[in-house]
């Protein structure tokens, strides 16, 4: 199974930005999300990331899937001036979302956060799972690294998300994330 590229995310970055504020429903979707209580996935990014976020939100939510990520759903929390009270803000929207994936890219070995918000949600709730973005398609089979190697990858169908414990063990994403020990061996 293949992973996502730099180059199709930030294609479905770009894709998303240009529909942006077409419509009315859109704006308005969009001021709701930010005052949303509840949401299927708390998107652990680096902030270098910034457009590779925007894309994969797109893909997750065109997967049917709510994406929480703090910079759109929370713009006070200014990443300039860190507190206690932004960790705790982060904490508090963590418990509002069923899941978390971690976006595996360059960027993420050099974010201070991700690793905290991987701990914590994996000892909130455990669904954790990884989505690595290649450089390119021949960089597309994972091998998790490190600490990020104990978790599940996500894989991109053209309908529906995959959660892979390995090549022969994986499950629907939605039913993953209802119980996080449904991977199944592969048929």
């Amino acid at each position: 199974m293949a992973v996502l590229t730099d180059y199709e995310v930030r294609r479905a970055a770009r894709d998303s930005a240009s529909r942006a504020y077409t419509t009315v429903e859109k704006a308005l979707r969009d001021v709701r999300n930010t005052s949303r209580t509840s949401f299927d996935v708390f998107l652990s990014h680096a902030k270098l990331d910034a457009e590779l976020v925007l894309g994969v939100k797109a893909i997750l939510e065109g997967r049917g899937q709510t994406v929480y990520v703090d910079w759109i759903d929370d713009p006070h929390l200014d990443r300039s001036k860190v507190t206690p009270a932004t960790a705790d803000g982060l904490r508090q929207r963590m418990r509002q979302c069923t899941s978390l994936i971690y976006v595996y890219t360059r960027n993420a070995t050099n974010s201070r956060w991700m690793p905290w918000e991987l701990g914590y949600f994996d000892a909130y709730n455990g669904n954790v799972a990884v989505l690595p973005i290649a450089q390119s398609s021949s960089d597309g089979v994972y091998k998790g690294e490190e600490f990020v190697g104990l978790y599940p990858y996500v894989d991109v169908g053209t309908s529906v998300l995959w959660v892979h414990k390995s090549t022969h063990e994986y499950a629907d994403f939605r039913e993953w994330r209802g119980r996080s020990d449904k991977l199944r061996p592969a048929a």
